[in-house]
């Protein structure tokens, strides 16, 4: 008999022998194993996977919708491991940005691949290793023997995660190549009429994507895709002397994922200044476009930005979900005084808040999740931004535009005009939006606005710089915020540890002798969820400085930097550093995103 036809067989009974299911379970899978590999079948081919689909063991099994008697929870990836375990073959958990691209396209078809699902991973001292959803799968050796120059090993692999791979790699590469070869710029891109600022532009999914279409409107739609996958805030498509460089930006850090042929850079340029209404003639100036479209049901604004480089027109694209730019103060980071804090600046509805950080930590998202605690039928909020970053419905949102003389001060001046009760301006840059900002808050209207300083206290110092009378500073500023971003720790690898004497001196925990208790803290060592990293995800850490009696008189006397933050310290504020301090010691982030962020270095 067949070695897949055992292997549903062999699998039920490595689950029975490890008190995961009864016999009774297994039993019943074997007898409905007909009708539920039909359904599956039914379903997979009505996807237009391919027409030849048979469904693994794997996938039977989790059809089957059996609840392990032990407890367990099982998913493909569980299974998988667990079958490989059992049989003794290496398991391999697909990190799509370690796959040689080159080498899967070049090892063999894409219909092959598909067909017998399989993935080339490496190519080490002429042994050439694939990815397989069956352990131990002789006849794909054989095959891949006969046709290939090198030896095979195999590695176990989810059939899903084999299978995206599959279509991601070949996809994007097999358009990229395609293009190339053409080695043409303006092949069927699609011209877009200029619409408002939220006009929707369709991004296909994977099983969309025809192979009869242009190879540069695919490439773009594959890289999209991907980036949604991997969670990424930033595409980065960068132009050298010989070749194209696409990097992601994901939880803060830069990843390289695709080196492409210098010949697709335009193209590819030209296809996303197309989507986001941009002049596709001009490259030797910067240009700003948005892009909105959908992902999982879920919407995606994408701002794209161009900037003549050296080789050519670099294109940054920022990805801001909805989903992530839109939720609760409850959820940003904040512990619960400096939760308190922030609810209550909230609550005096005049005045003027400000939120201050480098770019990238996370101010917008603090802003907009305050709009949101603020909207209601009976307030007019009012925006001012450049650019604006997610079009929300329930807010009034006004774009900067300085070539036709719409700055920040102007639009602030007009919106003061149209009844607000609520405004919202994305950055305090110079001296007249300064004074109109101050302005705004001491007439009645509560302000939110960003400035890029340090820490909290630093912001005040910022706005008397900017010759804001102390006496007028001090009557309106509610309060301010200082954050930054930091990554949080892989649920999926998360161990713990106890800290050095070297790290406890680096962030200013030295104990006496007398005193010197083990502190523990957690860390990743690294898997495929985080990419190596033990990282995944990220949360901010706050510095509030909340304006009571004695720090409006300390701003009336245009006290420095280092007294107010003293003064703020003494009344409860907690700094950046211990904010983080308390997230490392709650096992949320790990000691080496402290030092990074907060900019603590080595000791000497």
């Amino acid at each position: 008999m067949d070695y897949k036809q055992t292997a549903l067989t062999d699998l039920l009974k490595i689950l029975e022998v490890r008190g995961i299911f009864t016999p009774e379970q297994t039993q019943t899978i074997r007898i409905r194993q007909g009708v539920i590999r039909a359904l599956i079948k039914k379903e997979k081919i009505h996807g237009s996977l391919n027409q030849r689909y048979e469904p693994n063991p794997v996938e039977i099994i989790l059809a089957s919708g059996t609840i392990p008697a032990n407890g367990a929870v099982l998913d493909e990836e569980t299974l998988a491991e667990l079958w490989a375990n059992a049989k003794n073959v290496p398991y391999l958990r697909i990190d799509p940005l370690r796959l040689d691209a080159k080498l899967i396209t070049e090892s063999f078809s894409q219909n092959f691949a598909r067909l017998n699902v399989v993935l080339p991973i490496s190519l080490r001292d002429n042994i050439l290793t694939v990815a397989t959803d069956y352990p131990q799968n002789e006849e794909l050796v054989r095959m891949l023997k006969s046709t290939q120059r090198y030896d095979i090993a195999t590695v176990l692999a989810s059939r899903t995660a084999i299978l995206r791979s599959i279509a991601e790699t070949y996809g994007f590469r097999t358009s990229v190549n395609a293009a190339a070869t053409e080695q043409t710029q303006s092949a069927n891109l699609t011209a877009m009429a200029i619409g408002n600022l939220e006009q929707f532009m369709k991004i296909r999914q994977l099983e969309e994507i025809d192979s009869s279409d242009s190879h540069i409107v695919n490439a773009v739609d594959y890289l999209l895709n991907y980036a949604f996958a991997q969670r990424a805030t930033d595409i980065h498509i960068e132009p050298h002397r010989d070749n194209c460089m696409v990097r992601l930006r994901i939880d803060g850090i830069l990843h390289v994922i695709h080196t492409l042929p210098i010949i697709v850079h335009s193209p590819i340029v030209a296809r996303l200044k197309t989507l986001s209404r941009m002049d596709i003639a001009e490259k030797r100036r910067p240009q700003d476009g948005r892009i909105k479209t959908e992902y999982e049901s879920n919407e995606v604004e994408l701002r794209v930005s161009t900037m003549p480089v050296a080789f050519g027109e670099k294109m940054v694209i920022r990805i801001l979900n909805t989903g992530k730019l839109f939720h609760g103060i409850d959820q940003l980071g904040m512990v619960d005084e400096e939760l308190a804090s922030f609810r209550r600046m909230l609550a005096s509805r005049t005045g003027l808040i400000l939120v201050t950080g480098p770019t990238g930590s996370g101010k917008t998202t603090t802003l907009y999740s305050a709009l949101q605690v603020l909207n209601s039928p009976e307030v007019n909020i009012t925006t001012v931004e450049d650019p604006v970053e997610m079009v929300c419905e329930a807010f009034n949102q006004v774009q900067v535009q300085p070539k036709i003389g719409l700055d920040f001060a102007h639009a602030l001046r007009t919106v003061l005009r149209q009844d607000p009760d609520i405004i919202m301006v994305g950055e305090i840059r110079d001296e007249e939006t300064a004074h109109m900002a101050v302005q705004a808050a001491l007439t009645g209207h509560l302000v939110l606005s960003t400035l890029h300083t340090n820490d909290a206290p630093s912001a005040i110092t910022r706005l008397l710089d900017l010759n804001i009378p102390p006496f007028l500073l001090s009557s309106c500023l509610v309060g301010c915020i200082a954050q930054r971003l930091v990554r949080k720790i892989c649920p999926h690898c998360r161990t713990e540890r106890v800290l050095t004497e070297e790290e406890i001196h680096i962030l200013g925990l030295r104990q006496s002798s007398s005193q010197r208790a083990e502190l523990h803290v957690a860390e990743g060592k690294g898997c495929v969820d985080c990419r190596k990293t033990g990282m995944y995800g990220q949360i901010g850490v706050f510095e509030v400085l909340e304006v009571n009696k004695t720090m409006r008189r300390l701003i009336h006397d245009a006290a420095d930097a280092e007294r107010l933050k003293r003064t703020a310290c003494s009344d409860g504020m907690n700094t950046l550093l211990e904010s983080a301090l308390k997230k490392l010691g709650n096992r949320e982030i790990p000691y080496g995103e402290v030092v990074r962020v907060l900019g603590l270095g080595e000791i000497e």
